[in-house]
């Protein structure tokens, strides 16, 4: 079932002829996932590595039935690639872009809330289902298949997760990277809920950072809803000096809350299993799994 992407998705790639668009497409596109073609305006009617070249979203859509899209489109069109897919009927927007001026996706994130569409992003590392559909940046050879969900505000941390699950005996259902930008289209909440509410994923992996209340947030849900499936957390930055940015736009601790013992306290309050260093995040899911 996975959540998202999967072998059925119709991918574009926005952005495709570029130098990013063009090496990650073609490593998607070696990875087995069913990438149909992309957009660069003004080279519609041509090919690249092998699949058609549209003018538009639009044309993707309705030309080739496109439903799944993958932004790699320079920071200062990022925004309107975002909103022009969910304008065209795109379901799901994963925006790998990195620097998107803040105020661009104030706007985008406002427009794009009256489509049925969901975006992940921008600056994340993508959406994984394993041995389905590679849609992002990951190193797929990684992923092994399974029934853990990994949900990451961290791109490298996603990766590292989802090695120590599989060396613990595991595999994944579908790894999220949420992405590190202050303003981002899915939060941690949202989408450890997709998780929780696909029947193939066992158990949760919650990776998230210093800074903001994401973490919190989806906490509070995990423990509202009964801690249905167990979850292990990790934060990164508990060595962060405050108020000063860490790594990226998203990780700077303003308040008390957003440091990395308090959201670790918050969240073991709620009944997740809280580690403190990535290399115990696959046994401890193991011995969770196992009651142990």
């Amino acid at each position: 079932m996975s959540v998202l992407v999967n072998k059925h998705s119709k991918i574009i790639v926005q952005g495709f002829t570029g130098k990013e668009g063009t090496f990650h497409a073609e490593q998607m596109i070696d990875y087995g996932t069913n990438v149909i073609g992309g957009v660069t305006p003004g080279k519609g009617g041509t090919e690249h590595l092998g699949k058609p070249v549209f003018n538009s979203v639009k044309e993707a859509v309705e030309k080739a039935g496109a439903d799944t899209t993958i932004i790699f489109v320079p920071p200062g069109f990022a925004a309107d690639a975002i909103m022009e897919a969910a304008e065209a009927g795109i379901k799901v927007i994963i925006c790998i872009t990195e620097g998107i001026p803040v105020q661009d996706m104030v706007i985008a994130k406002a427009y794009i809330e009256k489509f049925d569409c969901r975006l992940i992003g921008p600056n994340c590392p993508g959406v994984i289902t394993p041995d389905e559909a590679k849609v992002g940046i990951m190193p797929g050879f990684v992923f092994k298949k399974g029934r853990i969900g990994v949900v990451s505000k961290s791109g490298t941390l996603t990766y590292e997760a989802a090695d120590q699950i599989v060396k613990a005996g595991m595999g994944i259902s579908t790894a999220i990277g949420i992405g590190g930008d202050p303003i981002i289209g899915t939060p941690t909440k949202d989408a450890v809920k997709l998780l929780m509410e696909d029947p193939e994923t066992d158990g949760i992996v919650m990776i998230g950072e210093i800074g903001g209340n994401y973490e919190a947030q989806a906490a509070q849900y995990i423990k509202e809803t009964g801690n249905k499936k167990p979850v292990v957390g990790f934060i990164a930055g508990q060595t962060a000096p405050k108020g000063r940015t860490m790594g990226h736009a998203g990780a700077i601790v303003g308040g008390h809350d957003d440091t990395a013992e308090a959201k670790m306290k918050i969240m073991a309050a709620c009944g997740i299993h809280v580690v403190n260093s990535p290399a115990d995040i696959g046994i401890t899911m193991a011995r969770v799994l196992n009651g142990k």
